[in-house]
C-alpha cells in the first residue's frame, strides 16, 4: 500500500524521474510555458513553486539549493533575476496549468504549464477547450445530409 506517500512515480525509476523533473523545469524556465502530459505538469507545478520560492529569497544559500535543481548558469541567473522579483508581492500560485486535448499517438491527456502573469487578477476562465474522444474519428460514419426536395421543373420550353 502506498499510504502517505506523495507524488508520483510516473513509470520510471527514482533517478529517471528526478532528471525528467530537472529538465522540465530548467525548460519551464527557459522558455516560460512548456506542453506535457498532464501528470508530468502537476508534479512540476510542486517543485516550480518551491524553486521559485528560493530565488524570491535570493540570497547565496538559496541560489546554492536552486543549483542542485536547475540545470544550466543562465537559466538560474534568468530565475534569480527577472522570475524571482516578478513574483516578490505573491504568496504562490506562480505557475498555470492548462488542460489540452488529448495527444495522438498514445492517447494520453496533455497539459501546458506557464508562468503566471503578475498583477492579473484570477479570473475565472469560460468552459475549457471540449476534448475529443480518444478514439478520434475511427469508428464513425459521417452524417447524412438531409436530402433537400427537388425543385418543380417547368413543363415544355
Amino acid at each position: 500500500m502506498r499510504h502517505r506517500k506523495a507524488g508520483r512515480k510516473l513509470g520510471r525509476t527514482t533517478a529517471h524521474r528526478e532528471m525528467l523533473l530537472r529538465n522540465l523545469l530548467t525548460s519551464l524556465f527557459h522558455y516560460e510555458k512548456i506542453v506535457t502530459t498532464e501528470a508530468k505538469a502537476k508534479e512540476l507545478r510542486k517543485l516550480a513553486d518551491k524553486v521559485i520560492t528560493l530565488a524570491k529569497r535570493g540570497d547565496l544559500h538559496a541560489r546554492r539549493q536552486a543549483a542542485e535543481v536547475v540545470q544550466g548558469e543562465d537559466v538560474l541567473k534568468k530565475l534569480f533575476d527577472s522570475i524571482g522579483s516578478r513574483y516578490k508581492d505573491r504568496n504562490g500560485g506562480y505557475t498555470r496549468l492548462t488542460k489540452l486535448e488529448y495527444r495522438m499517438g498514445d492517447g494520453a491527456p496533455l497539459a501546458a504549464i506557464e508562468l503566471a502573469e503578475v498583477g492579473a487578477a484570477v479570473e475565472p476562465s469560460a468552459k475549457p477547450a471540449k476534448r475529443r474522444s480518444r478514439r478520434g474519428d475511427k469508428g464513425k460514419a459521417p452524417k447524412p445530409k438531409p436530402a433537400e426536395p427537388l425543385a418543380a421543373q417547368p413543363s415544355g420550353a
